[in-house]
Formats: structure tokens, sequence, C-alpha cells
């Protein structure tokens, strides 16, 4: 299924320059292995930048033998057919938020219990430590190698119908959500009616009015542009989600221990600037947007975390007291 969308899409793509320079030469080097890594970000935006990063890296230090191809922006696929596609060994590798996962396992989204974090911080030792250890032993049992934990960021809220000061504000509200239960359990409790819709298809959805918003970090908010079509942004941190860098076992059992070693230092040393970028990013698309003409809200946490507390409750036994555990550990650490 992926090898025939990227061969029906391949041509255009390059054609129309989409595709990263990483991509095209690793398209015309005859490397012994070629890894293709697939994400659902813009061009622009701190995930593809950081993979173009690190796959610059792996090349040169294996001296040409392991090319990353890089394909942003759903070239194949939404993120839940390309973690299905992962754990078959289709694809080599992947940048995944972690919603998406949840399709092979609910625990996976664990992290994205809203107003887990207080800072993100928070959520870096819990990914860097014990919570990132369990949620890795979990990829495991489908075939998934978890390489380093990267961020996405706080999630927050875009719409077009009022400005969000308070949860009842969001009331009747159209608001699109990724294809995650948890997720739609949270908007249903705050009063919104969430729908779920693959990222690719949100632009258009937000410009059509079938939708009337959408939550998302503010990166990727500006670097997909639906601040183009949305008139109002509410700055609610209601999540904070990471974004597992992740390789099909199959692919990685199938590499030497020293490629194996190049492949994880690059993606320690990028998540470490990945991460950075995200929050420079944060601040340099905010001060974008709002030069743009959206109307900015910074809400009170303190309302929207105690109506979402029946989530916490519904989701204890799903998740298990000992990752919820770690969790609450991590979060009042």
């Amino acid at each position: 299924m992926l090898g025939k969308r990227i061969s029906k899409y391949l041509p255009a793509v390059a054609a129309a320059g989409l595709l990263s320079t990483t991509c095209l030469y690793g398209l015309n080097v005859q490397a012994k292995t070629t890894l293709k890594v697939g994400h659902i970000s813009a061009v622009e935006h701190p995930w593809h930048q950081a993979l173009v990063g690190m796959a610059e890296d792996v090349k040169k230090a294996t001296n040409g033998e392991i090319v990353m191809q890089i394909y942003p922006s759903s070239q194949l696929g939404g993120e839940r057919e390309m973690a299905q596609g992962l754990g078959l060994g289709v694809l080599e590798m992947g940048l995944f938020g972690t919603g998406a996962l949840q399709a092979l396992d609910k625990r996976m989204i664990i992290e994205e219990l809203p107003y887990a974090w207080p800072k993100r911080e928070n959520a870096y030792r819990a990914l860097d430590g014990k919570l990132g250890d369990a949620l890795a032993k979990v990829l495991e049992g489908h075939g998934i190698t978890t390489l380093s934990w990267w961020e996405s960021g706080y999630r927050h809220i875009t719409n077009s119908v009022r400005p969000i000061e308070k949860p009842e504000d969001l009331k009747g509200i159209k608001l699109r959500v990724p294809e995650a239960e948890m997720r739609i359990d949270t908007f249903k409790i705050l009063g919104a009616l969430p729908t779920p819709m693959a990222f690719s298809e949100v632009f258009t959805a937000l410009q059509q009015k079938v939708v009337d918003g959408q939550e998302n970090p503010l990166a990727t908010i500006y670097a997909s542009k639906f601040y183009e079509v949305q008139d109002n942004l509410a700055l609610t941190g209601h999540i904070w989600g990471s974004a597992v860098l992740t390789i099909a076992t199959k692919t990685w059992n199938k590499l030497s221990e020293a490629n194996q070693k190049i492949i994880m230092d690059a993606a320690e040393k990028w998540k470490l600037k990945e991460r950075e970028m995200i929050a420079k990013s944060d601040d340099e698309a905010l001060a974008k947007m709002k030069e743009a003409g959206i109307k900015v809200t910074t809400p009170d946490p303190t309302p929207f975390k105690e109506a979402v507390q029946p989530v916490w409750d519904k989701y204890e036994n799903t998740f298990g007291s000992d990752l919820m555990g770690l969790v609450r550990k991590y979060s009042d650490s």
C-alpha cells in the first residue's frame, strides 16, 4: 500500500520541488541502506528541518552507506496509516505524535492526558526517563523500535466562531481533532463538538467551514497556515505532546551495531535541537500570527483543568496504575 502511494506520487512531488534535498540526493545515491522517513508536517516545521539535519549527519557518518529519504506533509499517508506500515515493516522510519499510535496500543496516548505537564521540562524528564522507557517497551511489542522522544509541543485552539476565554465558550464549536479517543472525550466534556479528521484534510475543512476550528501546537498552526482561515487563537495549552522518532524493528535488526549507534547518536543530538527549535518557533509563530491579524486570548487554565478531571478518571484503568503513577510523579516534579 505504502509502496504504491510512493510510486504514484513521487514523480509529481519531485517535480514540484516538495521533497527535501536529502530525499532527492538519496534517490541518486547508491546507498547500501535507504530509509524512508514519513511525517505529516510541512517542510517549514521543526520536525522536517531537524530530520533533514539528522539525515545529513547519518549520511556523512556512514560515508553514504545509509541514506534517509524524508517525506513530509503526509506524502506517505496519514499518521495512522504510516504507523501501521511501520509495524508491518513496509515503512522504515516515522516521526509521529503519539495520538496516532493509539491504534496500536491505547497506552501510547497517556502523555496526552489534558493538563498533565505544567512545564515542558516535566514532560522531557518523563519521556527521557522511566515513562519513555515504558512506552518504548509497548512499541517493541508491535515491531517498532523507539529512537528518541522529540517534541510536538503545547496544543492551542483556533476557531472562527468566537474568542475562547473560559470552557463555556467552546460550547457548540465544531472542532477538528485527531483520530484519538481521549482527545474526543476531552472536548466533549468541554462542550465542543469534536470531529475526527486526518491532518491532511484540515486546512480545506477550515477554509470551507466544514469545521469551525482545530487544535494544534503553534508551530503547526503557523507552518500549515491555519491562521489564514481562522479568526481566533486561544492559548489554552491543554495538551503537551511528544513526537516519537521510530524505526521498524525488522529494519533496525538488519543494521550493524556501528550504524545503529550512529543513528541513535544522531537521533539524540537532533532531539535536543528539535526541542529548542519548537520552543523558539512558538514565540516566532505567535508574533507572526498576531501581525497577520488573528485575535489572541490567554485563558486561565484552572477552570479547564478542573473540567477535564473526568477524563483522568475514565482512563485510569486503561493506562494502568503503574503508568498513571509515572505521569503523576513527573507532572509534580
